[in-house]
């Protein structure tokens, strides 16, 4: 198939996001249900209360559409394809369950973290199960050494999962942040498949990035919907399950270092506070932080999307 050709899944995905997303979002304000905002998050963030979320069912059906019907149209219909969209999937029906009780119950509290981990666990494990079936090795790719892991490597599989997927959402907390940087992460991957020519890897990634590119113009700030976490539970579990299937795991502690940073600053935060009753940074995660020091949104956007960038592009260079 011609390279051209493959601009197809993204633009398919980005043309069913763009149309969709205006129903979306008028569907919510007619139901008058919108986003609860943190009491303890910046003072300035109220005015965001009400604003629609879950708009992350928008860019995930357009992406699963996508990867469905470009992949049987090129017959790259795969078990790693449809494992990819299981995970992409079951993670959004997650953060789906978690947006939907925070609406119902008007409050920002959705599914108890320990629902959220154990349904986030057992996906992991069935990914790890088709996984092996698959033929795929217990053997984990630190930055080019092949460490031979046994069953432990099911255990790194169901931590690199549910980690990168509860570290993509912590780093969805201002307009346009995870939008952008999220399309930085799978284009990297779309390059990395492509040079291993994993093309049912690439169509997922197109076809992702697509609906994130489709999704931008209406998460930008001012935000007329958030992605919720129906999206950002769903890219981050997808991010991980990737760079599993391309075999290129140690890549996303680079592609996915702004999602770390998040995490890590808020483990820090909460560690320095029950040992010292002392926080390091004004606020967790680390973008409210810097918003806290004067920041804009929307530089905090740029300088985290220009890190995400270059950590990309280190990758590539080492890897193409």
């Amino acid at each position: 198939m011609e390279p051209a050709q493959y601009f197809i899944a993204f633009a398919s995905s980005f043309a069913i996001t763009v149309a969709g997303m205006p129903f979306i979002i008028g569907y919510f304000r007619m139901r008058k249900q919108g986003q609860e905002i943190r009491d303890e998050g910046p003072k300035w963030h109220n005015s965001k209360a009400g604003t629609p979320t879950m708009g992350g069912l928008g860019f995930l059906a357009a992406a699963v559409i996508t990867s469905i019907w470009f992949s049987l149209w090129q017959q790259q219909m795969t078990t790693s394809l449809l494992i990819l969209v299981f995970v992409l999937l079951l993670y959004g029906i997650i953060g789906f369950l978690d947006d939907y009780i925070k609406l119902a119950k008007k409050q920002n509290e959705g599914l108890t973290s320990k629902q959220k981990f154990i349904a986030q666990v057992v996906v992991a494990i069935i990914f790890y199960v088709v996984y092996r079936m698959e033929g795929y090795p217990n053997t984990l790719n630190f930055f080019g050494i092949e460490l031979p892991l046994s069953i432990f490597y099911g255990v790194f599989i169901i931590f690199w999962l549910v980690g990168f997927s509860n570290a993509v959402n912590l780093t969805d907390g201002i307009d346009g942040l995870v939008s952008g940087l999220g399309t930085i992460s799978f284009a990297t991957y779309g390059l990395i498949a492509w040079k291993q020519q994993q093309y049912e890897v690439l169509i997922v990634c197109l076809a992702v990035m697509g609906g994130l590119v489709g999704f931008f113009p209406y998460n930008k700030k001012p935000a007329k919907i958030f992605m919720g976490d129906v999206g950002s539970l769903a890219l981050g579990g997808l991010l991980a399950a990737i760079s599993v299937v391309l075999h290129q795991e140690w890549t996303l502690l680079l592609v996915g270092l702004v999602y770390i940073f998040e995490t890590a600053s808020v483990i820090i935060q909460v560690t320095s506070f029950k040992m010292t009753g002392k926080r390091v940074f004004k606020m967790s995660p680390l973008h409210h932080h810097f918003e806290m020091s004067g920041w804009s949104e929307w530089k905090v956007d740029t300088v985290f999307w220009s890190i995400g960038l270059v950590a990309s592009i280190i990758v590539l260079l080492i890897v193409l």
